[in-house]
C-alpha cells in the first residue's frame, strides 16, 4: 500500500512571493505574465524539452493559461508547488524556478529551467541558491534537494556548485528524449 507523503510545510507556511536580488527578480507567476512565459517556454523548446517531462511537446497559450490560474488559485497553500519566474531587468522572462512539498517530511525540492538565450550566466545557480537559502529557513524544512537526471551535466553542475552532495543515484526510468533514465538525487542540509 503506497502512503501518501507528509509535507514538510505546516498549513498557512510558504516561501515569499517575491525575492529580489541585485539584477534579478524571483516572483509568483501573475497573470500578465502568460504571453511572456509562453513566448520564453516556446524560444527554449529546444533546449529544455530534452529535460522536462511535463514538455513533451511545445507548449501552447491554452496550457499556460491553465497553468497560470493553477498557480494563481492555489497560493499560498499551493497543494506542494510554490512556481516562480525569473526576470531580468526591464521584466524579461529568464526561465523559472519553483518549491516543492512533494518529497515528505522534512524535505522540499527545487526545480529550475533557463531561457535558452541566458544560459551560461549563472542566472539558475544564483536563483537556486537563494531559494535554497529561504527554503532551509522555513520551519518544518530539515533538507532541499536538486533531483536531475545523470545525463544532465548543467543541472547536476548547479547542484554542485551550490554545495549540494550527491546523496544517491538510483534508476528512475526515462521520462524526457535525453535522459539516461538514472536520477541524480543532490541534498543539502540545514
Amino acid at each position: 500500500m503506497d502512503v501518501e507523503p507528509l509535507p514538510a510545510l505546516a498549513p498557512g507556511v510558504c516561501p515569499p512571493q517575491r525575492i529580489e536580488l541585485a539584477d534579478l527578480l524571483i516572483r509568483r507567476w501573475q497573470p500578465e505574465d502568460l504571453v511572456p512565459r509562453f513566448e520564453a517556454i516556446a524560444a527554449s523548446y529546444e533546449h529544455i524539452h530534452p529535460w522536462m517531462d511535463w514538455l513533451a511537446e511545445p507548449t501552447t497559450l491554452e496550457r499556460q493559461r491553465a497553468f497560470g490560474e493553477l498557480v494563481a488559485e492555489s497560493w499560498p497553500t499551493a497543494g506542494g508547488s510554490f512556481n516562480y519566474g525569473i526576470f531580468g531587468c526591464g521584466g524579461t522572462v529568464l526561465g523559472a524556478i519553483g518549491l516543492h512539498d512533494r518529497l515528505g517530511s522534512p524535505a522540499v525540492e527545487i526545480g529550475y529551467w533557463c531561457h535558452a538565450e541566458h544560459v551560461g550566466r549563472g542566472v539558475v545557480t544564483r536563483c537556486a541558491g537563494a531559494l535554497t537559502r529561504i527554503a532551509l529557513a522555513l520551519p518544518g524544512v530539515d533538507r532541499a534537494e536538486i533531483h536531475c537526471d545523470e545525463a544532465n551535466v548543467r543541472s547536476a553542475a548547479v547542484a554542485r556548485r551550490l554545495g549540494y552532495r550527491l546523496d544517491r543515484i538510483e534508476f528512475r526510468g526515462k521520462r524526457a528524449p535525453a535522459e539516461s533514465g538514472f536520477g541524480m538525487y543532490w541534498v543539502k542540509e540545514r
